[in-house]
């Protein structure tokens, strides 16, 4: 490729650092016999902070006969710009065009960034259809949380990667440098890498519908391909590979640290929340493991913060022991040290102390829901005196800003429920008047709502989603109720929330209004610049797609799932056992007091999850 060209490009747009490479700690081959291209369907800020991706990016890269490249979703300036010179998208490493590449795998992470894989592959020159694609060009893959329902982007995707990806993109790196070496058509590569656990190819599956237009089974259609796909699990965190030397980036980005991953997976069961169910069972690093990545990644990148990652962090066991000897180390090097995701039950003086030695983090609770009753339904296993205490504490030793998230629309949701946000709002400002030493500075309270949104291979899947007027009377309510001064309320917007549900929820057929949107311009989505939900509404009226259908609509126990052939490791029935708890009230023990016996531990050795 002209690097003059690229460079006269680069020139011209607003962040070239997007688009350039070079930084440290970026590995960086003259070629290899497999080429890979790891995509992000987002812009860079966003992609270079997903760890799994970097995980990944290490992975490939040490094989010695594999190259592992970086792309991410350009801007609209340096879509224009490419386009205008007619210039492929290419990698950030070599400046190679995707479409020279064997391999090119996407990362999914959030169902609004689904148009810009098109756009990607449509500014690499590729159709956007599998079956359109030959073995000359690239493969099609796509990772990450939202494969686990792949059927809205089935007609254009090869292969879907489901589950751990430590070991499964190693044995897929295998398969297609195999088939490249033997001389292997698409087709038979394909019927190869179908029979590696955990991957789908959704070719070899047909849904089927009936009469009323709902889904009623996926047929295979290809003789050998599995009934059933299993997700993949890394066994052993503790010995998986990491992200060796962290790429440091010339520019901002999201999460502008270093991030260390305690464990995998999460023991509180909450029954809206997708992740807590797809990663299990729990799997640990370490203290020592933990301390050892820690202090390379500082050490090798120059970064002055890291932030301890989970689902849960205050529920790692070794969680005191990892903090003194990370701040033993930090410390001196005026290097911070941050806890997201604390529980306000287990929130104490003792982690609180740590954290502050060198700079003071924000301190963030998500009691999700404002009344007992509500957190009881969604099993989030947090009282208010649980949050008031945990406040207390945080004010007695020095805070003055608390964020507090909750969600609008949960199943069973009551207006009760509803102010009684604003009520808890009110009560964690008395017990900053009760508790702060120093009110000189005044205090900051920031309420966040977002709509609840179903999602798949959750207790509460079956949910319908409550409709955008009822979510805006609901933000509505919350707002005139909210009378401190001190609280400041934020909601996120529910046209988003109500096209995520339908992504989310949906089948094969939802396709073609991916497409349409994208022929209508749709790109960048997520981005509150980019996304048009009139543009949304047209290519569904246009397709025939219903957005109540597939958001507003309640589903039945026994209806079949698009997603019932992929099993993440939950079986169902723990699902329903959830869902009628939920409907009664009912509490669930946390999984280290009592296994649940929701099916995850079979994939662990003994059949006990670390939790």
């Amino acid at each position: 490729m002209d690097s003059q060209l690229i460079d006269r490009i680069l020139s011209s747009v607003e962040k070239p650092a997007r688009y350039m490479g070079g930084e440290l700690n970026m590995t960086q081959k003259t070629d290899a016999e497999l080429r890979f291209a790891l995509a992000f369907p987002d812009v860079y800020e966003i992609g270079m902070s997903h760890l799994g991706s970097r995980i990944l990016y290490h992975i490939l890269n040490a094989r010695e006969n594999t190259i592992c490249e970086r792309v991410f979703a350009p801007w609209p300036d340096m879509e224009r710009a490419l386009r205008e010179n007619g210039v492929s998208l290419f990698t950030l490493e070599t400046k190679r065009p995707l479409a020279d590449c064997d391999v090119i795998g996407f990362s999914l992470l959030y169902e609004m960034c689904y148009t810009n894989i098109l756009t990607m592959l449509e500014l690499s020159g590729l159709p956007f259809h599998s079956k359109a694609r030959d073995g000359s060009m690239p493969l099609i893959v796509c990772g990450g949380p939202c494969a686990c329902n792949p059927e809205p982007l089935a007609p254009f995707v090869d292969a879907f990667l489901i589950g751990d990806g430590e070991e499964l993109i190693e044995e897929f790196a295998d398969a297609v440098l195999k088939a490249k070496q033997q001389g292997w058509d698409k087709l038979t590569l394909l019927r190869s890498i179908a029979q590696i656990p955990g991957i789908y190819v959704p070719s070899f599956y047909e849904p089927v519908y009936d009469e009323t237009g709902r889904f009623q089974r996926m047929a295979v259609i290809e003789p050998g391909a599995p009934h059933r796909i299993t997700r993949r699990v890394v066994k052993d965190l503790e010995h998986a590979p990491y992200i060796g030397k962290p790429i440091v980036p010339y520019m901002s980005i999201v999460h502008d640290r270093i991030a260390l991953e305690l464990f995998r997976g999460c023991t509180r069961g909450c029954r809206f929340c997708q992740a807590g169910h797809i990663y299990r069972p729990v799997r640990s690093r370490s203290v020592e493991k933990c301390m050892e990545y820690g202090k390379e990644s500082l050490a090798f990148s120059g970064y002055h913060e890291i932030t301890l990652l989970s689902l849960s962090t205050s529920d790692y066991r070794g969680l005191n022991e990892l903090c003194d000897g990370l701040m033993d180390y930090c410390e001196s090097r005026g290097i911070g040290l941050s806890l997201p995701s604390l529980r306000a039950d287990n929130f104490s003086m003792d982690i609180m102390q740590r954290v502050q030695k060198v700079r003071k983090s924000g301190l963030t609770f998500a009691p999700e829901a404002g009344t007992q009753r509500l957190r009881d339904v969604i099993n989030k296993n947090v009282t208010e005196e649980d949050l008031l205490r945990s406040c207390a504490v945080a004010f007695q030793g020095g805070w003055n800003s608390v964020k507090l998230y909750f969600m609008l629309g949960l199943p069973t949701e009551t207006d009760e429920d509803v102010l009684g946000i604003a009520e808890l709002a009110d009560r964690v400002v008395h017990c900053w008047r009760e508790n702060s030493p120093n009110r000189s500075h005044g205090l900051r309270v920031t309420v966040s709502t977002s709509c609840f949104v179903p999602k798949p291979h959750t207790p509460f899947q079956w949910e319908p989603q409550v409709t955008r007027e009822e979510y805006m009377r609901r933000v509505t309510l919350l707002r005139d109720n909210m009378k401190a001064r001190a609280v400041t309320y934020n909601w996120h917007d529910a046209d988003t929330s109500l096209t995520e549900a339908v992504l989310s929820r949906g089948d094969r057929r939802l396709g073609a209004m991916i497409e349409n949107i994208w022929r209508q311009g749709g790109f960048l989505e997520s981005w509150s610049e980019g996304f048009d939900l009139k543009r949304w509404e047209r290519a569904a009226e246009e397709e025939g797609i219903s957005f109540p259908f597939y958001a507003n609509r309640e589903r039945s126990l026994d209806e079949v799932l698009p997603w019932d052939h992929l099993y993440m490791g939950v079986n169902r029935r723990h699902y329903i056992h959830e869902y009628e708890q939920a409907h009664k009230g009912l509490l669930s023990p946390d999984c280290r007091a009592q296994c649940s016996g929701c099916g995850a531990a079979a994939f662990l050795k003994g059949g006990r999850c670390d939790g």
